[in-house]
């Protein structure tokens, strides 16, 4: 017996054909059941025996799958362990027909190999209908779903290479025009007026700034593009140097860190450089205008899972507002308070997302910040469990 496909206008009209596996040993059955079930957009298969409807498994996905429980060589139940045992099948649908009744023993065997229902013969046809119908829906659904992610993969990943691409080419010339503006104050600075210096100081500032956020874009579309190598990464080194780097740049501020000891996971090591870093220029920034400021990174318990954290006694925010603070460009105070790009958090938050984890923060208005995250789903630290 062949396939049996509704006519191909019907089936366009009805969406994408979805396929049926009907297996039963007696070609009578299989006719009533293609009566049964012929509909437009629905692809009947049909099976002769538990052999034959794996074979069919092997090249095609089906909606929902109707076994006969008794036939010879292989029955209902031990098709359906071997259609359990694939991957590609692991999830299908099974739907049980059977004449023997609805014994405890043949019920609790069909549920057990996976069954989703189980009918006795002879079929009620409105019904077989009726609950086939249910994982047709589901199948179309499952179907879109995923040619609807397909797609907006590709668009995120064509918005991400455009980006990197516009990003790449706009510093090259604010590069060339700081440069020039440089070498203008410095060769020609004899023949400039005051308001000449401070227009040619302003271009270089502007386009400072500019390189700045091109940078903080290049490496939040870099972020989700490259490759996730996990290894052992030493927290604690890494906020050491990034801390140095910061008194370096500042050298007078009086700036207390506080590191707690063994903040070794797994992870990325380049990603996590770059997390820890915007968490505390964020830190150091917003503690600036404080004569003497305090910033902490360590781990803690808190809802039942270890997660690590920085804390500063800076400015901090109004929590009514941090909805928007992981989003890109998205900015708590205004620049003049505080310069930023707006995107360093937003980048944290894909680092993290990429770990498996989450990240949060509590704060209050001059009353500082602390950033929380977890980097896998459960706890993931170095040498726990040895």
């Amino acid at each position: 017996m062949t396939s049996s496909v509704g006519a191909k206008e019907e089936s366009v009209a009805a969406g994408q054909s979805v396929k049926l596996l009907l297996v039963d040993d007696h070609p009578e059955n299989l006719v009533s059941l293609e009566a049964i079930l012929e509909a437009p957009g629905q692809e009947l298969v049909f099976a002769r025996s538990g052999s034959e409807a794996l074979r069919h498994l092997l090249q095609h996905d089906f909606a929902a799958i109707i076994l006969d429980v008794m036939m010879p060589e292989m029955d209902g139940f031990e098709t359906a362990a071997l259609i359990r045992q694939r991957e590609r099948s692991r999830h299908t649908p099974i739907i049980f027909l059977t004449a023997l009744g609805r014994s405890e023993e043949a019920l609790f065997r069909g549920y057990d190999v996976g069954a989703v229902d189980y009918i006795v013969k002879p079929v009620v046809p409105a019904i077989l209908k009726s609950k086939v119908a249910v994982f047709v829906q589901l199948k179309r659904q499952s179907e879109l779903l995923e040619a609807k992610n397909i797609e907006l993969n590709a668009m995120i990943h064509e918005l991400e290479a455009f980006s990197y691409t516009v990003a790449h080419d706009l510093r090259a010339p604010l590069a060339r025009i700081d440069g020039f503006s440089q070498a203008l104050l410095e060769l020609q600075n004899d023949r400039l007026d005051d308001e000449g210096r401070r227009y040619l100081h302003r271009v270089r500032a502007g386009t400072q700034r500019m390189c700045r956020l091109v940078d903080d874009l290049l490496m939040l579309s870099q972020v989700t593009r490259m490759e996730m190598r996990r290894e052992r990464v030493d927290l604690g080194a890494l906020a050491r140097a990034i801390m140095a780097d910061l008194k370096q740049r500042e050298p007078d501020r009086e700036v207390e860190f506080i590191l707690h000891p063994d903040l070794s996971v797994l992870g990325d090591a380049a990603l996590l450089n770059s997390a820890l870093f915007n968490l505390f220029d964020n830190a150091w920034k917003f503690t600036g205008k404080h004569p003497a400021a305090r910033i902490e990174f360590g781990e803690v318990a808190k809802d039942g899972e270890w997660v690590f954290f920085v804390r500063d006694d800076g400015a901090g925010f109004d929590m009514a507002s941090s909805d928007r603070l992981f989003q890109a460009f998205q900015r708590l105070h205004s620049s003049s308070e505080f310069a930023g790009s707006g995107v360093g958090l937003a980048t944290v938050a894909r680092i993290v997302k990429r770990h498996g984890g989450r990240l949060w923060a509590e704060s209050a208005p001059e009353q500082g910040a602390t950033f929380y995250f977890s980097l896998t789903p459960e706890r993931q630290r170095v040498g726990e469990g040895d």
